[in-house]
């Protein structure tokens, strides 16, 4: 398998919606009491920061690799 670039803002989405899925999965199960109007909060919420994470990740390759570029072309 090749590798690849680490992209946290996937990675904080997936334990979001993973953590969302445990908890009904807590609830269906009679373990915990989740409140339905908890679960879209921390959906959302952590979509939103997982975004902020992706977009600031970018930005900084981006500028990594205009610097690189710039110091091959002199």
């Amino acid at each position: 398998m090749p590798r690849h670039e680490f992209q946290p803002g996937r990675l904080l989405a997936g334990l979001v919606l993973l953590t969302g899925g445990v908890l009904y999965l807590l609830d269906a199960a009679g373990e915990r009491d989740v409140p339905w109007f908890l679960i879209l909060p921390l959906a959302f919420g952590g979509l939103t920061l997982a975004a902020l994470v992706g977009v600031t990740t970018y930005a900084v390759r981006r500028d990594r690799r205009d610097r690189i570029r710039e110091s091959s072309e002199r």
